[in-house]
């Protein structure tokens, strides 16, 4: 008969038993919390416990923290462990991975393929690239990175899962670009071979154009040449060295300077010098010697050639002889003196005779003559400003244009300036902005006579009742006087001429009187007083002409 066990027995194997489900507690706590890494896996012999020899925290946080997926199989091909990352991937829960086979995760069309990376994984380690189904149905091209490790329950299959899709968009992209660079290639070769072509036939046809263009430009009357960007000069038609006597070496690079009159070397190297940085065309009228040692006056002028991005590849200039012009001018010039004089003392005479007929009181004198009267006094105020004009121009010419200078108060001379403009051209209307204090060293009267000329001439290119600005203002140590109107404008054809002698802006719509002299002689009037003189406009928009002088040390 079986001895039952004593009470003393039950109680010793119910401690032993306290002592079991304790310990087995602690393991499950530690698994659930990380400091085990171990997995249950559910089969048909019951629930199976898998822990990894030598796993530590420091692995386990290093699979979770991979940028690849990892999962672990069995022989079966079911997932003993997955990371997030592979969960992630495949867009299920970790409960809907783990315990699952891989499979589920596999097209079918790829079983085939992925039982035979599985079987040969088993033997030795492998790489393979498989199609990962999503949850979506996406199918996500990786590579399988495939080892065998050992568990406490026996070997696993190990797989690092990487996402190819961005490497695959890549090479995509790469296989594309290389097809484009195949056809550029082509296409390069292609263009070579016509651009090889087309430089023989270039040549050729260069070398027949240089030979035309020497032949042409050996047989002008005018002396050419050729410079670079920083002013050297590379190139000399034969009229040069047939009117200079010299040869390539005397005058090559700024040897022609040699050339030049002396009294001309200050103002052309000055023009030449702007032209070369502004890129703006140059001109000079100047004096160049001759081989037998006379000296003749030319119109020199050259023009950038430029390239499509605008850049400047080098100068054309030609040098043309107008010694004949300027005898014919001087002789002009010198008609103009006498025949100003000339016509000043009749002219003042029959000002005279018709004051005294205005102010005759022996018997009244009918309203239709006063009319004549007032008619013909503005006809010859008219006339004796044109004469004027005329002899400041013939005393230009002759440098006769002199006049005493001192100190002016140029904010007073501007505002009675602009009384009296306001009083002759009642139908316009001014507005002014004056600085106080504008001291310069000048000739009053000459410096009003340009302020007025610049008020005419706004009046005569605007429509009545338009509005004229005129402002004195300082600027870095000089002072600017400007007059603006907002009449017909000016091209840059016309801007460029304006300051001319005898030159005219000629527009259909406005009919105006005068001799084109006005702007020229305030132009060497500005220059006497060492200031500028210009102009900013737009067709159709107005104009702006400005002078600048030099303040007074104790006014700037």
């Amino acid at each position: 008969m079986e001895q039952r066990p004593t009470y003393e027995q039950l109680q010793s194997e119910l401690r032993e038993l306290h002592w079991q489900l304790a310990e087995a507690n602690d393991a499950i706590d530690a698994i659930r919390s990380g400091q085990v890494d171990a997995l249950i896996v559910k089969n048909e012999a019951g629930p199976q416990l898998f822990t990894l020899k030598s796993a530590d925290q420091s692995y386990r946080m290093f699979i979770e923290k991979m940028n690849e997926g990892a999962i672990s199989l069995n022989r079966n091909g079911v997932i003993l462990y997955s990371n997030s990352k592979f969960a992630s991937l495949v867009g299920h829960p970790l409960e809907n991975v783990i315990g699952y086979h891989f499979n589920k995760f596999v097209p079918e069309t790829e079983w085939e393929k992925l039982a035979e990376i599985f079987n040969g994984s088993w033997i030795a380690d492998c790489k393979a690239e498989l199609g990962i189904l999503s949850k979506s149905s996406n199918l996500i091209p990786c590579l399988l990175s495939c080892n065998v490790i050992e568990f406490d329950g026996g070997e696993a299959l190990s797989l690092i899962i990487t996402d190819l899709t961005i490497q695959k968009e890549n090479q995509l992209q790469l296989e594309l670009q290389f097809d484009k660079l195949e056809e550029a290639q082509l296409l390069t070769k292609k263009l070579n071979d016509e651009l090889e072509e087309t430089v023989k036939e270039r040549t050729k046809d260069l070398t027949i154009s240089r030979e035309y263009l020497k032949l042409l430009t050996d047989n002008i009357p005018q002396m050419t040449w050729t410079n670079l960007p920083n002013g050297e000069v590379t190139f000399y038609n034969q009229r040069w060295y047939t009117y200079t006597g010299l040869n390539h070496e005397d005058t090559k690079g700024w040897g022609w300077k040699e050339v030049v009159h002396p009294e001309d070397v200050p103002l052309t190297m000055e023009r030449y010098m702007t032209a070369l940085e502004t890129g703006g065309i140059f001109e000079v009228e100047n004096r160049y010697k001759r081989a037998d040692g006379e000296y003749r006056w030319h119109l020199s002028r050259g023009i950038p050639l430029k390239n499509e991005l605008g850049e400047i590849l080098f100068w054309v200039g030609t040098a043309t002889d107008i010694e004949q012009q300027k005898q014919e001018m001087d002789k002009k010039d010198e008609f103009i003196g006498i025949a100003s004089h000339e016509l000043k003392t009749p002219l003042t005479s029959l000002k005279g005779y018709l004051q005294i007929m205005s102010i005759y009181r022996r018997e009244d004198i009918p309203s239709t003559v006063k009319q004549y009267i007032d008619k013909a006094n503005i006809s010859i105020n008219k006339l004796h400003h044109l004469i004027n004009d005329l002899l400041d121009v013939s005393k230009i010419q002759a440098g006769r244009l002199t006049y005493p200078l001192t100190d002016v108060n140029l904010a007073n001379m501007i505002t009675t300036g602009v009384e009296n403009a306001a009083q002759i051209y009642p139908a316009f209307h001014f507005e002014h902005e004056i600085d106080p204090e504008l001291m310069v060293h000048g000739n009053p009267e000459r410096l009003e006579q340009v302020l007025m000329n610049l008020v005419s001439n706004a009046t005569k290119y605007s429509d009545e009742g338009g509005r004229i600005i005129v402002k004195a203002v300082k600027l870095d140590g000089h002072v600017r006087v400007s007059v603006t109107d907002f009449g017909i404008g000016l091209s840059e054809e016309q801007r460029e001429k304006i300051f001319e002698r005898f030159y005219r802006v000629e527009d259909k719509s406005f009919s105006t009187s005068g001799l084109g002299m006005g702007l020229y002689i305030s132009s060497e009037i500005i220059k006497h007083h060492k200031g500028v003189i210009n102009v900013e406009s737009q067709l159709k928009k107005g104009s702006t002409f400005y002078f600048e002088l030099p303040l007074l040390p104790k006014n700037q």
